[in-house]
């Protein structure tokens, strides 16, 4: 009887995606030719509307080169959406815990900056804006999606069980994305860890990997290398991150395993106790949410393009909503309100940031980046506070004017080489993971964990621990690919 319900929903959840797809059948079907000019007229007009929409979208895909000259002062939107989020919560944490809140400051500054932006390039603000709901409907569709596999059961949470879950959210993490593998492993590793004392550090760890530095093999793992793959970076190129991936994995994992023995050792015999007591094998719930992430992958790999990739994952979310069984989103307290924490911080850092980048854009080239190690420090460093998707593209931007030995070929016709694109890669990855704002998953195990009871650092708090764990890690894989 559950099963018929389930198919009852599916029937349902497909009927509402084939609603959304009639336009797209639609507008890309080619009637087939006659020889009467009305229809021959008909067939012309609708391969002109499709040629009219391609050109838009490479037009989205290769930003209008805006002769708008920002004044430096334009920044300081963006710099007070930075300290609004770094100083708030320390100084006002209850009150910065309301999203409602949250949103008057995002809203207080975008919308005044958006208006100026507005007036002096609307394309560029469109642009931004386009960036933008791409970004969180990409993340939106894999948060629920993941939100209904529910992996249930509790296991003693030594050192090696929480190594053991880190690694396979690491790997993961490059095949159902950032979003999808924390989204999958966050609540679990927290339900595991609900009896420790210090749980802290392994959420933070769990941010290093899970939620950003796994995710580099594929364009399925991480947002920029999802808009590099828009702009003509092969699918199966980012395999050839492997060798940068695979140390930095085991390096920071490493260095987690350490620090959680030491953490462990600092328990008291009856936590430990309590954990060897009350274990209860794992088990996995929703597992037909595989199936709609498997959906995800192949609009993306089939380059669906936009606004129906955005509509196909939409339709998708809805469909894994209506067909996952009752009780599974509940029983692990899913909720929508880190996703709505993250498009309300990142609707204002989208809109404020524009300046940022349209300087970076014209004068980017005046700040001598031309080595694989000024890529990926550059791309690294401005991915920690600019997010890491729009900075990408910059650098990758600048890249193309370089006249490089066209190794990869992209959409615009320009050539980059291989190892200047790993390091543009490896630095938004890598160093997405620097700031709570670098990528946005980052906001998410956040607010998860904080809603779970763990006391997460604040935002200059956890920079530290990044600068600590993290800038060796990066030197050492500077020194090894790219000096």
């Amino acid at each position: 009887m559950g099963n018929w319900k389930i198919l009852s929903k599916l029937k349902w959840g497909l009927a509402v995606s084939g609603i959304l797809l009639i336009p797209f059948q639609s507008f890309v079907s080619q009637p087939a030719f006659s020889k009467n000019l009305e229809k021959a007229c008909a067939l012309n007009s609708i391969k002109s509307k499709f040629a009219k929409f391609r050109a838009e979208e490479e037009d989205y895909l290769h930003p209008h080169q805006s002769s708008w000259s920002p004044s430096v002062y334009s920044i300081i939107g963006f710099v007070l959406m930075l300290g609004a989020i770094a100083i708030i919560p320390l100084v006002a944490g209850k009150w910065w815990d309301k999203n409602l809140n949250k949103a008057i400051i995002a809203l207080a500054l975008a919308i005044p900056f958006g208006i100026y932006i507005y007036f002096k390039d609307w394309y560029l603000l469109s642009y931004e804006l386009q960036e933008y709901l791409s970004f969180i409907v990409l993340l939106g569709s894999l948060f629920v999606i993941s939100g209904g596999i529910y992996l249930h059961g509790n296991i003693m949470a030594t050192p090696r069980n929480n190594l053991l879950i880190l690694l396979l959210g690491t790997v993961l993490a490059s095949f159902i994305g950032t979003t999808g593998s924390a989204m999958l492993l966050i609540r679990p590793l927290l339900s595991t860890n609900g009896d420790r004392k210090y749980v802290k550090h392994t959420v933070i760890f769990f941010i290093f990997l899970v939620a950003n530095i796994g995710g580099l093999l594929t364009p399925l793992g991480d947002p920029p290398l999802y808009m590099g793959y828009l702009r003509g970076v092969p699918f199966l190129w980012t395999f050839r991150l492997w060798e940068m991936w695979l140390p930095t994995s085991a390096l920071v994992l490493f260095i987690y395993y350490l620090i959680d023995r030491y953490y462990w050792n600092k328990e008291s015999e009856e936590a430990k106790r309590f954990e060897e007591k009350y274990q209860m094998p794992l088990r996995l719930h929703g597992k037909i949410n595989f199936l709609w992430l498997l959906g995800i992958m192949a609009i993306i790999f089939f380059e669906v393009k936009t606004p129906y990739r955005e509509l196909g994952m939409i339709g998708l979310s809805l469909i894994s909503w209506l067909t996952t069984p009752k009780g599974v989103r509940e029983a692990h307290n899913f909720n929508f309100h880190p996703i709505m924490e993250v498009a309300i911080l990142f609707f204002g850092i989208f809109v404020t940031m524009t300046p940022a980048l349209q300087l970076l854009r014209l004068h980017g080239g005046e700040l001598g980046v031309k080595e694989p190690w000024h890529f990926f420090w550059m791309t690294g460093f401005l991915s920690s506070f600019l997010d890491n998707t729009p900075t990408y593209l910059v650098f990758l931007s600048l890249a193309e004017a370089l006249n490089l030995p066209a190794e990869v070929v992209l959409r615009s016709g320009a050539g980059i080489s291989h190892l200047i694109l790993k390091a543009i890669s490896c630095g938004a990855v890598f160093m997405g993971a620097n700031t709570y704002i670098g990528n946005g998953p980052n906001f998410m195990v956040k607010a998860i964990a904080e809603r779970n009871g763990v006391k997460m650092p604040s935002f200059f708090g956890y920079l530290v621990w990044a600068l600590l764990i993290l800038t060796p890690c990066f030197l050492i894989i500077t020194l090894r690919f790219f000096v």
